[in-house]
């Protein structure tokens, strides 16, 4: 069985973007980007900063698969692309979202975690969710791992990793990895 992996970066007080979305904000540096972005999960950049970057030859290494919200999807559309991960099969959860918008990306408008279910049955490689909040407090008892990039900022408002009502939810830490600028990569995996 496939699994699902919230693949996400955040802030120390616990955001994933700011108020209005946007998120360019959080540091880089050139361990992070060739050590982890590129040398690890290359898969998670978009095809367009892959090709920039001249490294669309490089595969997936854990994920064929994405799915992200509207309010993930809405960057790409904001920058004019309407397939941001070509290179991944690309579903996108949302009820105003054309389902003709591209042939290259499937409009999930009801039930997310059924889809998701349906997609853990299949053969291949993880599932990448992408975000937001509210997707990812819908599929909270469907993620099987947690990559978290903790960078090192306190941003004081903004849109949570979680959207979620009280509950709990355990994971264990299975690995931690420190980059030069102070970014720790956290991943967790799902208690049985």
């Amino acid at each position: 069985m496939r699994k699902l992996s919230y693949y996400v970066g955040m802030s120390i007080d616990g955001f994933i973007a700011a108020p209005d979305g946007t998120y360019d904000f959080y540091p880089v540096s050139e361990s992070l980007v060739k050590d982890f972005f590129i040398g690890e999960y290359p898969e998670c950049l978009p095809t367009h900063v892959r090709q920039h970057l001249g490294v669309d030859d490089l595969g997936n290494k854990h994920f064929d698969t994405i799915i992200q919200g509207r309010g993930s999807y809405d960057a790409a559309l904001a920058a004019g692309i309407t397939s941001p991960f070509k290179h991944l099969r690309q579903y996108v959860v949302s009820s105003s979202v054309d389902p003709a918008i591209d042939p290259d990306v499937e409009v999930v408008s009801g039930d997310v975690v059924a889809k998701v279910r349906e997609l853990k049955q299949e053969d291949g490689l993880g599932i990448y969710l992408a975000g937001g909040a509210n997707l990812a407090a819908q599929l909270l008892d469907e993620i099987d791992e947690l990559v978290v990039k903790l960078y090192p900022m306190v941003i004081g408002a903004g849109v949570p990793m979680f959207s979620a009502e009280f509950g709990t939810f355990a994971f264990a830490l299975d690995s931690t990895r420190t980059f030069d600028n102070g970014t720790i990569v956290l991943t967790y995996r799902k208690k049985s």
